[in-house]
């Protein structure tokens, strides 16, 4: 009877969480996205029409930025991996001096926001930028300027490289060393081997990485605003037309976005069945070993890695250089001072609290749900958690400007009243983050026993009790590196917050974003400065209390 009552007890339990975070998914995410749907297909007069989407596709200046966006993705992601793969091979095959701070480096370039690093290349390649600056009177030579189609690649391609490093870094350490022996004996060897026997074997991996930059390249909204000028993307254009819409006709804006939606859902369906059928099972018994080349192929593996890092960290130390410049009104002038945080804490000094406690807030509600839905997805599958499962994917799929115009659209108006206020931002972050800290999660406990569980049910414990004191200390590693991952992408959050905030609100990303905007260099450095040190300190303790290099991604 004990044994019945406790089978009982953990099916109850369990069904609760299940359908508790259904309800949340549904009505924070689904419900959302589905009155942004109808408000698509609305006039201002509440009649069906399809006029919005008719607008859309009978100007150029509109259906442009779709082209705009794919180039700007496609390219991107083809970039990312010609950069990360060769990046990533050669950190785990060649001896490299200082590898350990060079693949802490190469973590520390992806978490800050790419809008920060779109300001930074202004002051080295803008118009009137150092590099540019230094050319022309020396050299007498007009380089390029950052602006435009190349400026947004180049941000985007050194900001998103890393997430495709991880992911192969950690498929490369499941090859076994055999294979690539075996390919040498008979001949194959080189560049050939990667392409022949490395590449068919992280393929997988490759795309999921992919996915996740194209992902990120098509939400992002700071880069191309700041540096984009004439070429605009989906995002600028659904900020554009939802800010000069509302309160009037925002249906255009919600039209553009349900596209977008469909976009995205298809390009993420097509990567899930290629990655499906090109997927390959293996056993690392013997792991790749790093060897120390000699003569040129040692230097030219050097020059390379050294040269992404350099070219990856130029920018962010130059903002920080720039932090402690003089300033006279919008003008750096020569010496040094402090002035920059001075003002950066007087004028926007609240923008930094507002983070901290936005962030926190939004942090505690992401490890509470993340370890309970993973729990579920990976312990009890049926219909019920699988749906669950794939809810918990969408928010990768739905660029964070859409979300932001499904969240002002749906509760923008009483009985649930949200805009304005802190918590739709506290709810936007949970929704957008939550993924990475359940993702993390589900991986570690899909390498944990049951049977530690089954034993404990058996000793007499309940289920809460089984799952609080014997479970989840086991999956601790998972959630705190999820947790970190979520955290940092919430400091550097813009595309959704900027649609959301209120001057009560304003975040760090905000203050920095619109300091920029306003030519005061010396704040949005400083501010800039500040947030990356908190990045940097976050994954130092991280590194230092897990005893990790990386995250798991």
């Amino acid at each position: 009877m004990k044994s019945a009552g406790l089978e009982k007890q953990k099916k109850d339990m369990w069904t609760v969480v299940t359908f508790g975070a259904l309800v949340l998914y549904a009505l924070f995410l689904l419900y959302p996205l589905i009155s942004m749907l109808i408000k698509s297909v609305l006039s201002p007069q509440g009649d069906f029409t399809l006029a919005a989407f008719k607008k859309f596709f009978s100007s150029k200046f509109y259906y442009g930025t779709v082209v705009n966006s794919i180039m700007v993705t496609v390219s991107t992601t083809i970039c990312a991996i010609l950069l990360s793969v060769p990046l990533a091979y050669i950190l785990n095959t060649v001896k490299i001096k200082f590898a350990p701070t060079i693949q802490i480096l190469i973590l520390l370039s992806s978490v800050s926001a790419p809008f920060i690093g779109a300001y930074a290349w202004i002051l080295l390649l803008g118009r009137s930028g150092v590099i540019t600056t230094f050319f022309k009177n020396v050299f007498g030579i007009q380089t390029p300027d950052i602006y435009g189609f190349s400026g947004i690649l180049l941000v985007l391609t050194l900001q998103l490289c890393p997430l495709i490093y991880m992911y192969v870094s950690g498929a490369l350490k499941t090859v076994d060393s055999s294979l690539i022996e075996a390919a040498e004996s008979m001949g194959c060897t080189g560049v050939k081997k990667m392409f022949k026997i490395v590449g068919p074997l992280i393929l997988p991996t490759i795309l999921a990485g992919s996915l996740l930059v194209f992902m990120r390249a098509l939400a992002d909204f700071g880069t191309p605003m700041l540096i984009g000028e004439g070429f605009r993307t989906i995002p600028v254009l659904i900020y554009s037309e939802f800010i000069s819409e509302m309160g009037e006709d925002d249906s255009f804006a919600a039209a553009t976005s349900v596209m977008v939606v469909i976009f995205a859902t298809s390009v993420f369906l097509v990567q899930k069945f290629v990655a499906k059928r090109k997927a390959y099972t293996m056993s690392s018994l013997r792991p790749m070993k790093i060897k120390k080349e000699k003569g040129i192929k040692n230097i030219l593996a050097h020059l390379f890695v050294y040269g992404y890092i350099i070219l990856a960290f130029m920018p962010q130390l130059y903002v920080i250089y720039t932090s402690f410049l003089k300033t006279s009104g919008k003008i750096f002038v020569k010496g040094y001072s402090i002035q920059s945080y001075v003002t950066a804490f007087s004028k926007v000094g609240d923008s930094i609290i507002n983070t901290f406690t936005l962030a926190l807030s939004a942090l505690l509600i992401i490890v509470f749900l993340a370890v309970l839905i993973a729990y579920v997805t990976v312990r009890r599958p049926n219909a019920a958690t699988n749906i669950l499962d794939v809810l918990t994917m969408f928010p990768y799929i739905v660029p964070g400007s859409i979300l932001g115009i499904a969240l002002l659209t749906a509760f923008n108006k009483q009985p649930v009243m949200l805009s304005g206020t802190a918590f739709i931002l506290v709810l936007s972050f949970v929704i957008r983050r939550l993924p990475y800290t359940i993702r993390s999660s589900s991986a570690t406990l899909h390498q944990i026993s049951i049977t530690t569980e089954e034993a404990a049910v058996s000793l007499g414990a309940s289920q809460f009790k089984t799952f609080t004191n014997v479970t989840l200390p086991e999956m601790l590693p998972g959630v705190i590196s999820g947790a970190v991952l979520s955290w940092l992408s919430i400091l550097t959050e813009l595309s959704t917050s900027i649609l959301l905030f209120t001057i009560a609100t304003r975040t760090m990303t905000i203050a920095v974003y619109t300091e920029v905007l306003r030519g005061n260099y010396g704040t949005a450095a400083a501010l800039s400065t500040i947030l990356s040190c908190i990045t940097v300190i976050t994954l130092l303790l991280f590194f230092k209390l897990t005893g990790k290099k990386e995250l798991d991604m």
